[in-house]
């Protein structure tokens, strides 16, 4: 469905089109994006991300950079209005699915009705217990299925932004800008890697300002630390040797204590 707000989008990025070839000015507007976003709130990696933004702008005229931030205001309100695949959508709509070698996204129906069936009471009994749930997509696209997983938790009651934590993974760089860009303005805790999954080849990270604000790092970290348990015994009364038994020879392979530890 054509929204106001992607008409708009397309109409900025098509005036563009005259002196630079669209599919380049598009991938250079997501990357440019995701650094301004990412430099506000990640001190570690701001110095290399601005060298390649200032090195991303200087290729284009005055003109150009002057419609930059005026898509990022129209996919700012297009969030707003609701959740939804805004740049996905504007991917199609300038029809660059075509040059980027038939890649094409999920359609954002089909991952909202995805998103429903996973949403259950172990969702609820998961956040109780634990505090929050994770979510893992191994080719994440721009986002569509997380953003909405995350429009799904909304709709059950559930605060994503402060129980979901979200670890996406693509091969193709734009795309994990196209996806960082959507969590970050929908404030959904990530951590968004430039990487291929299935060879385990990761390059880059990308962590949203809900990620870094949650110190989610560390609590994460503290999930996955074992715990150090310390158990004080009382010592057993001693007995006359011929009274101590041998323990219960084991039928089967399992242990003969499970501490659950």
């Amino acid at each position: 469905m054509t929204t106001p707000h992607l008409k708009s989008i397309v109409k900025l990025f098509e005036s563009c089109r005259y002196r630079h070839d669209l599919y380049t000015v598009f991938s250079d507007w997501c990357e440019c994006a995701a650094i301004s976003l990412s430099n506000a709130m990640d001190v570690t990696q701001r110095e290399k991300r601005e060298a390649r933004y200032m090195k991303i702008v200087g290729q284009y005229e005055r003109n150009v950079l002057e419609t930059f931030p005026k898509i990022m205001g129209e996919v700012m309100m297009a969030l707003e209005a609701g959740p939804q695949d805004i740049l996905g959508s504007a991917f199609h709509q300038l029809e660059l699915h075509n040059t980027a070698r038939g890649q094409f996204f999920t359609p954002y129906a089909l991952c909202q009705m995805m998103a429903v069936m996973q949403i259950g009471d172990h969702t609820k009994t998961e956040i109780e217990r634990r505090g929050y749930i994770t979510a893992h997509e191994p080719a994440v696209g721009a986002g569509a299925t997380i953003i909405a997983f995350a429009e799904a938790l909304k709709d059950a009651g559930i605060n994503y932004q402060q129980h979901l934590h979200v670890v996406a993974v693509d091969i193709d760089p734009r795309a994990v800008h196209m996806a960082y860009i959507q969590f970050s303005l929908m404030h959904i805790p990530a951590q968004v890697i430039v990487g291929d999954t299935l060879r385990l080849e990761f390059s880059e990270d990308w962590f949203t300002p809900a990620h870094i604000m949650g110190f989610w790092s560390g609590r994460l970290a503290a999930d996955h630390r074992p715990q150090e348990i310390s158990i004080e015994m009382a010592k057993p009364e001693p007995r006359p040797p011929e009274l101590i038994k041998p323990p219960p020879r084991a039928t089967t392979g399992l242990p003969l204590f499970d501490f659950g530890l």
